[in-house]
């Protein structure tokens, strides 16, 4: 299943660039090199489980941890930061949409980090 969540990233990259439809990573979007790089990250992780399947676990789960906190902290810079055009106008501090996908994703990421640690928890039990 992992392995085709990561394939995804391919489907999630081409709605992001081409199609304008940020699923994946809204939170990063005043941020594209970031963005970018967790991307490439994200093809990483799947290059490295294809490569040694033994490794899933591990991946996904320090995979998950980066997530949520990339999420935490951009949502929190972005609500946290006073900008000249926060002042000038009243624009909203975020989207709907950006805390749609917080939520979603977060929920994915805090699911893949909780299961994830708890089978590392009983793979090291001897």
């Amino acid at each position: 299943m992992l392995k085709v969540y990561y394939a995804a990233t391919a489907l999630f990259l081409l709605l992001d660039y081409l199609g304008g439809i940020n699923v994946r990573l809204a939170f990063l979007d005043p941020w594209p090199l970031w963005r970018g790089l967790y991307y490439l990250g994200c093809f990483g992780c799947l290059g490295l489980i294809a490569w040694r399947p033994a490794l899933t676990t591990l991946v996904a789960t320090a995979e998950s941890l980066i997530t949520l906190a990339a999420l935490i902290i951009s949502m929190g810079y972005r609500v946290m930061t006073v900008s000249e055009s926060l002042l000038t106008s009243s624009p909203e501090f975020v989207t709907t949409e950006e805390i749609l996908n917080f939520a979603i994703v977060g929920l994915v990421a805090w699911y893949g980090w909780f299961h994830g640690s708890e089978a590392l928890k009983k793979e090291m039990r001897y």
